[in-house]
């Protein structure tokens, strides 16, 4: 396989160079009729209380949602194209990747901890699989970069995505609707309706429902891959009856039903299964056939069912004119089951399936202090529940895996061809794969009765629960020390009590193929080898108990009673802080340092048995640390028409998590230690009074410092992101026409920390022995062309996204790179729509 190598240069790399910062902040727009600019004032909550961004001492990129529209951003891998060191990787809404100056979190296990914090209306979303939620209907989003743990809890060890949502409105009437329609059948329509309810009350209905054909074309027939199927609803209540006391109360509704993501693998051509014609090319943005096992998991088909939703209560109460109380309390839920084809084959070599599942609850209070003197601060503390499972079952066709386990999966054995063959022809090779295992070890003549005990579909399924409850207490003061200078302090400590647990099971017998790889691997004593191989022969084996031969799985073998949950407990505490100074040069620009120490909770890991029926192995990772040195400056000059940030950053990690593979499954390990440093910038320019140009540009360098990855580059981190746009406003008799095109790259990222090298691969199944699995730099062409009249709240639009139909793949690997079958899926190509916009 070749590399995929996808240079195009960086057309704007001169431009961006002079237009940096790292927290320009956009205002919300009123009215379709009304422009959109790229420099309007906003008030952000970084530091949980209303400040103008120059005054926050760290990086932060803030916009507004009238902005974020503006340039499309419907999800948060499009907005993180506009957010210098913050990139989201999206491979489906139940698995994405959120990653902060080079550190990801995108783990499905239910033990997982969180590294990027997101946040929703103040309440942190811990796990992945229910992370990925619709950007619509929001009031403004703040991403802080660096570990913010002091501010947003125990999740933020580098950083915090915040999500505002528009909520009730108090005294006002408001209501609009967008439409929109594009190519691959895509639909959407969104809108609210904001409604008082006398002089204390409001309810306010937000809704998105939107659908898009698959980009992947389906060369067997039915569903494309990669489709959109998205119903969101929130709706949202305040209530204050008086000038000192509100309520807010915010439910959000989310489902998600959409085709299988396309894993696909690039080592062979799509093919019809029976036939083994050749149906399509091995680029990944090239048709795909995809085959899943038969009746696998109940007869589930490829795709996803993902159901999300929450309950957010708010209250606020302004005890004193300098003291004020703030009450989170909050319920979460989701349940995802997406089934996919992890050899990306058009033989049914391997099904899979993730089944997640997790509820958390949550309650925090907060006393805010203020009396508009030299010291201000909060102090409070908050309580976190949470359960959940991960549930994988897999099917393998043994007699599939045995042939490619030998290198005889397109009928070569002496070469290397990229077509597969007829299903038909797979028991014969299956059989010629056998005799040639078994022949150095005296059992050649077995090779056909073994043959015939070879499942076409052996079940096995494992599954990892977790238990959390936490407790933190936590306080912050800043203090004015001078009338330009300030000085701020955080310390949050948080103790937690954890329970993992483990089962696994065969679900229809002992697997033949995993008998032979016991034996392949040494497993079982060399003196019991020829009793195995006579039991694997018996027409009867599958039926045999298992005092006589153990329930062999292939990547997962079943614990006690086959499928016993067996659990561990473990409890951890640490503490977290931020040290921030600075200094005002005018009241327009800032200069700030700040150092703070960043902490990822022990994780209490487990493996499966390493034989059948065996105790499972659970394992303390150290807790993960960092500490971030940060200097920055911002700033907003003719008056206030520029504005610029930078800002600089140094990160030392100690106890690096990271993943590795195990079986089919990916564990938590300690890599040693890691360093990170970099830039950060942003700016935005109304040059003229209907011409706005902004930019953005992240630098980061983050490495492994020791063990076997020292050297490697950070997994889905690039070592340059930039992006930039302008907004060119044409007034006319009757309105005003508007041009918006907007471009972003990234320069070369891996899809694994082990960087695909194949030194690092050997305890595959099947070793890699070739790195490809990487994206070279890309940049994304978009144009949006918007009309509205002077004179009524409505607006027609023409969009096209990724308009040079620029190629490239958005993860690589995967669970097939243990069979030797790594899959890559593919990035979105051209897109193009039309959209009209209402507003009363």
């Amino acid at each position: 396989m070749k590399p995929i190598s996808l240079k195009r240069g960086f057309l704007a790399g001169v431009a961006v160079a002079g237009l940096m910062a790292a927290g320009v902040a956009h205002a919300q727009t009123a009215s379709p009729a009304e422009a959109t600019t790229a420099v309007d004032d906003i008030v952000v909550t970084a530091q949980l209380r209303a400040q103008d961004p120059i005054e926050v001492p760290f990086a932060l990129t803030a916009y507004s949602g009238a902005f974020l529209e503006s340039l499309g951003v419907q999800e948060f891998d499009q907005l993180s194209a506009f957010v210098p060191g913050f990139l989201v990787q999206n491979q489906s809404p139940n698995n994405p990747g959120f990653v902060m100056r080079g550190i990801t979190s995108d783990s499905g296990a239910a033990t997982a901890e969180p590294r990027v914090s997101v946040y929703q209306d103040g309440v942190a979303i811990s796990k992945s699989r229910g992370s990925y939620v619709e950007l619509f209907d929001m009031e403004r989003i703040e991403v802080a970069k660096g570990p913010q743990s002091t501010l947003y809890g125990r999740g933020a060890l580098i950083g915090a995505v915040n999500l505002v949502q528009n909520r009730a409105r108090l005294g006002r009437f408001d209501a609009a609707a967008r439409i929109e329609a594009g190519d691959m059948d895509y639909r959407s329509v969104e809108g609210f309706v904001n409604a008082p309810l006398g002089e204390t009350g409001a309810l306010r209905l937000a809704t998105r429902m939107k659908t898009r054909d698959g980009t992947v074309e389906n060369l067997l027939g039915g569903e494309n891959y990669n489709s959109i199927e998205t119903k969101a609803v929130r709706l949202s209540g305040a209530w204050a009856p008086t000038e000192d006391l509100s309520f807010d109360l915010i439910a959000n509704y989310q489902v998600d039903d959409a085709s299988a993501t396309s894993f696909k693998s690039i080592a062979y051509n799509p093919a019809d299964p029976k036939t083994g014609a050749v149906l399509g090319g091995r680029d990944p943005w090239e048709g795909a056939a995809l085959t899943p096992g038969a009746d696998f998991d109940g007869g589930v088909g490829l795709g996803l069912d993902r159901e999300v939703w929450g309950v957010t209560g708010l209250a606020k109460w302004r005890l004193s004119p300098s003291l004020t109380l703030n009450s989170t309390t909050a319920y979460r839920t989701f349940d995802s089951t997406e089934v996919f084809d992890p050899d990306g084959l058009s033989l049914p070599l391997l099904t899979a399936a993730e089944h997640a599942h997790g509820k958390q609850w949550s309650q925090e209070l907060r006393l805010n202090y203020s009396n508009g003197g030299r010291v201000s601060g909060f102090v409070g503390a908050g309580w976190f529940r949470e359960e959940g499972f991960q549930r994988m079952p897999t099917q393998f066709d043994e007699r599939l895996a045995l042939v490619q386990l030998a290198g005889l999966l397109d009928g070569n054995p002496t070469g290397v061809g990229h077509n597969t063959l007829p299903m038909a022809a797979y028991p014969t090779l299956a059989r010629l794969a056998l005799a040639q295992m078994l022949t150095p070890l005296g059992g050649g003549a077995l090779a056909g009765p073994i043959a015939d005990n070879l499942k076409s579909a052996h079940i096995e399924t494992s599954t990892n629960f977790g238990e959390l409850t936490s407790w933190d207490v936590f306080g912050d003061v800043t203090v004015q020390v001078t009338d330009r200078l300030e000085v701020a302090g955080g310390l949050r400590w948080t103790t937690d009590d954890k329970t993992t647990g483990y089962s696994a099971a065969v679900l229809n017998g002992r697997s033949t193929l995993g008998g032979l790889l016991a034996v392949a691997q040494g497993a079982v004593p060399p003196a019991q080898v020829p009793a195995l191989l006579a039991a694997l022969a018996n027409p009867m084996y599958g039926q045999l108990p298992a005092t006589m031969v153990p329930l062999f799985g292939i990547t997962s073998q079943p614990t006690a009673g086959n499928g016993n949950r067996i659990d561990a407990d473990h409890k951890d505490d640490g503490f977290t802080w931020r040290l921030n100074a600075r200094y005002a040069l005018s009241d327009d620009a800032s200069l700030y340092a700040n150092y703070a120490r960043g902490r990822r909770p022990e994780v209490l890991e487990v493996r499966g048995p390493s034989a059948p029926l065996g105790a499972p192995q659970f394992q303390v990772v150290a807790a993960e640390t960092v500490d971030s040195f940060e200097v920055g400056y911002k700033t907003a000059l003719m008056d206030r028409r520029l504005r610029l940030d930078a800002a600089v950053f140094h990160y030392a990690y100690d106890n690096f998590q990271t993943t590795e593979q195990d079986g089919t499954r990916f564990v938590t390990i300690n890599a040693g230690e890691a360093s990170a440093y970099g830039f950060e910038g942003q700016a935005a320019f109304a040059v003229a009074p209907t011409f706005d140009l902004f930019a953005t540009y992240g630098y980061n360098h983050s490495r492994f410092d020791s063990g076997a990855r020292k050297g490697n580059r950070f997994r889905l981190s690039p070592d340059h992101m930039a992006s930039i746009g302008a907004t060119w406003r044409l007034p006319v008799e009757s309105g005003t026409f508007e041009v918006q095109p907007t471009y972003t790259w990234q320069s070369k990222v891996f899809f694994d920390d082990d960087n695909d090298r194949p030194d690092l691969q050997t305890g595959n199944f099947v070793p890699d022995l070739i790195q490809d699995e990487y994206q070279d730099g890309y940049g994304l062409l978009n144009l949006r062309v918007r009309y509205a009249p002077s004179n009524g709240d409505w607006g027609v639009e023409a969009f096209g996204d990724n308009i040079l139909d620029e190629k490239y793949i958005k993860d690589a690997g995967n669970t097939g790179d243990a069979l030797g079958l790594p899959t890559f899926i593919a990035g979105r190509g051209a897109s193009y729509g039309v959209a009209f916009t209402l507003r009363y």
